[in-house]
């Protein structure tokens, strides 16, 4: 018996009940993060108090710390966080091959990585822990290289701790006449100081390593080696109690050629079978007690490999699916609007997220929840839900809140142009008695103004964060309620031309 019950639907879009053993989900749902067992800013009774239905927990930062033997010895991650809800949880995989030292360091993953099919790596300077400059996925290079250059792939100003000096980090792809037998390049880290004139080399080492039987990362934290195999996952997850698991996956890339794709979609194949049948064998087997399973739609932007993955995982039993993988477009997947254009790398290609996902969704088990992997702005929410999406997972309500950016609705100035969000710190609002969104409901909105949410931003003051994250929160889990009523009453496309013109 599924746990998942469609109530309504207009056309694609889906308005149903997901049951777990915390409690009912009302879909369509947004899940605000909470990366290390706290959303950003918010006590689990503000939460409560905005009506959050189910929060996403992230594996790989609780694996590390405060370490999942310890959750569990407190009573899981619900009793650790004082949250009796729903939790869903992630696999750890995208923070282990994507991120690592990478987290809120704000460095995208901008380099690549040559090697042999069967051992990808990322890498960073040896002795330091800075974050790595490449997303570890194998292009294969199809074209000869002729030449030795440089190419300058990001660059930012970094305080550095140890020379108390702000120098300039700058991050390059360097292709030698060395490695063209190989077909490798590897991106390396240059400093330079504020008052040097020549550059200091640093030697890369290992960072993380693809391999059959899982991935071996470096600990962001402490530089402890660890192996995160799809058994290992799916055991952090049930030692946290989690709601929704979902299975270990390998992260696509735009710059994974189409012969690297194919081997690293069996391998995800062969994880995904590793991480149900460890779940199944070690799963609670009273139903009200037992959580479920989510598979991972991995692929690229290509409509016939998108499509023969959700066949294939269809017919694996999951619970549910999680869609994920690479929406970018690149010389390996161009745009099919332009694909004269397919040069340019663009990492998540708004209209390419929405055709993969209106590719997939009608070749998935209609009794089946559809969860769109990290994605969640407001034109999100109206596309994905369209094309038959339940369930959406994004940092921007809290991130967009601490760097002064406030959600506001059509009515009040909000559109696709500004992203439906307004710059608090702009001096226009420096005697602005209005409330952010005037209508709005939250506790922000019906007790400050403009005004004063401007002064705590320029301020600096804890309490802008609480409340600013409030208010985005708020907006969107409401803009989300809206859409599943007018599903119900089968007027979503008008809900829609009303926010989106």
């Amino acid at each position: 018996m599924s746990n998942f019950k469609i109530l309504g639907k207009d056309k694609m879009a889906r308005a149903g009940v997901l049951t777990t053993p915390h409690g009912e989900v009302k879909t369509p749902v947004y899940m605000p993060i909470g990366t290390v067992g706290s959303v950003k800013a918010l006590a689990p009774d503000d939460l409560k108090k905005v009506n959050t239905q189910i929060i996403l927990g992230n594996t790989y930062h609780l694996y590390l710390r405060p370490g999942s033997k310890l959750i569990k010895k407190m009573g899981g991650l619900h009793k650790f966080m004082g949250w009796d809800y729903p939790i869903l949880t992630d696999s750890g995989g995208f923070q282990a091959f994507s991120l690592g030292a990478m987290i809120e360091h704000g460095v995208r993953k901008v380099g690549r990585s040559m090697g042999p099919a069967s051992s990808v790596s990322q890498v960073r300077p040896r002795g330091t822990n800075k974050p790595p400059a490449v997303d570890a996925r194998d292009p294969s290079s199809e074209s000869p290289i002729d030449q030795n250059y440089l190419r300058v792939r990001k660059s930012g100003r970094v305080y550095n701790e140890k020379s108390k000096k702000i120098t300039r980090r700058v991050t390059v792809e360097e292709l030698s006449q060395k490695e063209k037998g190989k077909k490798r390049s590897v991106s390396k880290w240059y400093e330079h100081s504020s008052s040097a004139s020549q550059s200091k080399k640093e030697e890369p080492e290992i960072l993380s390593k693809i391999t059959e039987e899982g991935v071996e990362f470096t600990s962001h934290l402490d530089g402890g080696k660890h192996l995160l195999t799809p058994e290992k996952s799916v055991e952090v997850q049930l030692d946290l109690g989690s709601d929704i698991i979902l299975v270990l996956d390998e992260l696509l890339s735009p710059l994974s050629s189409p012969s690297y794709v194919a081997q690293s979609l069996e391998r995800t194949h062969r994880w995904e079978q590793r991480s149900k049948a460890y779940f199944e064998k070690h799963c609670e087997k009273k139903r009200e007690k037992r959580g479920m399973l989510f598979g991972i739609l991995q692929g690229v932007y290509d409509r016939g490999i998108r499509e023969k993955e959700a066949m294939w995982i269809s017919k694996v039993g999951f619970d549910g699916f999680s869609i994920g993988g690479s929406f970018g477009t690149s010389k390996y997947w161009p745009s099919s609007r332009h694909p004269d254009e397919g040069q340019d790398l663009d990492w998540a290609a708004s209209k390419a997220i929405y055709e993969t996902i209106g590719w997939v969704t009608p070749l998935l088990p209609d009794s089946a929840p559809r969860h769109a992997l990290g994605i969640g702005e407001v034109l999100d929410l109206f596309e994905c839900i369209e094309r038959g999406i339940d369930m959406f997972d994004c940092v921007a309500p809290t991130r967009r809140a601490r760097n002064g950016s406030l959600y506001i609705s059509p009515k009040n100035g909000g559109k696709q142009k500004n992203k439906f969000v307004m710059a608090i710190e702009r001096s226009e609002f420096k005697e602005d008695k209005k409330a952010i969104d005037p209508g709005c409901s939250c506790y922000t909105c019906k007790n400050f103004s403009r005004a004063y949410l401007r002064h705590l931003y320029l301020s600096a003051e804890i309490l802008y964060h609480r409340l600013a994250s409030i208010h985005n929160v708020y907006f969107m889990l409401n803009l989300t309620n809206e859409i599943r009523g007018s599903i119900l009453e089968k007027r979503f496309k008008k809900l829609k031309n009303l926010w989106i013109k």
